[in-house]
């Protein structure tokens, strides 16, 4: 009798570390990440896509009639790549679209030092449904030093699409990562 009780004891044990091992392993499944790595340095286009995620303005450009577009942009220092606003004279958001709606969205960014970052959070309808924002990006502490790296977040239900901006005429806010999970 005894034996039966410790046996039924492990067996409810490993059933729930089972349980718990198939829930990570499902929230690991719908995690997602891109860097830009891989991309080609300063070459403009309208929208880019990875992984289903698609990168493009947010508008047209007002004070042009130039296309507007994004491109990628190297992070002085360590090399890493960045995925900017390229209409430098007019500070555009970088509008990110998810092929499906999230739950909660983590940026990597680096910018100039006269730039904000925000980042907002949209439902399918277009309204804002969470923000996250610093006033001034983190800047280098001597001269020699990378540009700083900041994270900001977003948290919210059903989120189908993200706008960074903050850069003023001139300046820049970088993605270098981005992390989303549904």
């Amino acid at each position: 009798m005894m034996f039966a009780n410790r046996l039924m004891v492990r067996s409810v044990g490993f059933f729930a570390h089972l349980s718990v091992f198939i829930a990570c392993s499902v929230t690991l499944a719908q995690e997602g990440l891109i860097d830009f790595e891989a991309v080609e340095i300063g070459k403009p286009t309208p929208t880019w896509t990875d992984q289903g995620i698609t990168f493009q303005l947010a508008f047209q450009p007002k004070k042009s009639k130039a296309k507007g577009r994004v491109t990628f942009f190297p992070h002085l220092g360590t090399g890493r790549k960045g995925i900017v606003n390229a209409m430098a004279n007019e500070p555009i958001p970088v509008r990110v679209t998810f092929m499906e709606p999230v739950k909660n969205v983590k940026l990597v960014l680096w910018g100039s030092t006269t730039s904000s970052a925000l980042v907002e959070a949209f439902d399918a309808d277009g309204q804002r449904i969470a923000r996250d924002e610093i006033a001034h990006v983190p800047v280098r502490a001597k001269p020699e030093d990378p540009i700083p790296f900041f994270e900001l977040a977003v948290l919210g239900d059903a989120i189908a699409y993200i706008e960074v901006s903050g850069q003023k005429p001139g300046g820049y806010v970088a993605i270098d990562e981005i992390r989303w999970s549904k």
